[in-house]
């Protein structure tokens, strides 16, 4: 099979390029909401893109109806969210890793599913749905467990219908009329999912994992992100300052084209599929992605 089969872009020269520029070289990964698109999670802005109202750090922990806003709506996503299989791009990036192909992945997204595709080494820069603290102690809780006791003492959310699933896993509930808010158990404090709200910012700890990881590779290849955020470009100047090359595959536009090296413009599924197929496929088919290039 041709290294480019498959690959729904219709620029098969962007990706022999990039095929090309990243051979022989140990890249690292940063992924954004658009690699999750193909798992049934919407991002955040791209075609059709649900209208987003994030709730902010101050409103979260300053009010108690946002809180149980919050959690309503945050507990009735999390079935389909938690519920999402990683897709073939998650699994050709863990592959990538195996293959020794890659050092890592720093993903903007919390839904854990390049853990659960087998990547080993994860940098979650905006943090992780799978855990929830309390922020007077410090306890941290399991997300699962912590569903279960509010099905426990929110029996009617067991029956309330699926709602549109946002790019968190929250969705806009009909109601927060009678909800009981989870509170720690051990002191009775407030629980906040381990996740970075608007309005905070990256524990500088995680950034420098992230950066390290940049300056530790020989490229950087960037799948689904507009690159909005300023953490990811903040990690992409990290990559060009050194000169290495950078691969960006988006739907559309993003806030850094100019700067790529290559620009793949198509779905991360298919082009992680392909890079991986031609970056581990033998000399011969190689040879024909840079004659393709030519």
């Amino acid at each position: 099979m041709s290294l480019i089969d498959g690959v729904s872009t219709a620029v098969p020269e962007a990706l022999a390029h990039a095929l090309r520029v990243l051979d022989g070289r140990r890249m690292t990964i940063l992924t954004g909401a658009g690699v999750s698109t193909d798992s049934g999670i919407p991002d955040y802005r791209g075609k059709g893109a649900p209208v987003r109202r994030p709730m902010t750090v101050e409103q979260f922990l300053g009010s108690d109806t946002a809180r149980r806003r919050y959690w309503v709506g945050s507990h009735l996503g999390w079935r389909s969210f938690a519920s999402a299989d990683p897709n073939a791009g998650h699994r050709a990036i863990a592959a990538l890793e195996q293959h020794g192909l890659a050092s890592g992945v720093i993903t903007q997204n919390v839904d854990g599913l390049h853990v659960r595709a087998g990547s080993r080494r994860v940098v979650e820069l905006h943090g992780t749905m799978r855990r929830v603290f309390c922020t007077r102690c410090g306890q941290v809780f399991d997300r699962r467990d912590l569903a279960s006791r509010v099905e426990s003492d929110n029996p009617w959310l067991v029956t309330t219908h699926e709602l549109p699933l946002g790019p968190d896993g929250d969705v806009t509930p009909e109601t927060t009329e009678g909800f009981i808010v989870p509170d720690c158990s051990v002191c009775a404090g407030t629980l906040k999912p381990d996740v970075v709200f608007f309005g905070e910012y990256i524990p500088a700890e995680k950034f420098r994992e992230a950066e390290q990881l940049v300056l530790g590779s020989e490229a950087l290849v960037i799948a689904g992100s507009s690159l909005v955020v300023n953490s990811g470009i903040r990690l992409l100047e990290r990559a060009r300052r050194r000169r290495i090359p950078i691969v960006i595959i988006n739907r559309g536009q993003t806030r850094a084209d100019a700067r790529a090296t290559v620009k793949i413009d198509g779905g991360t599924s298919e082009a992680l599929t392909a890079l991986l197929e031609g970056l581990v496929a033998p000399t011969g088919q190689r040879e024909l992605a840079s004659s393709l290039e030519r």
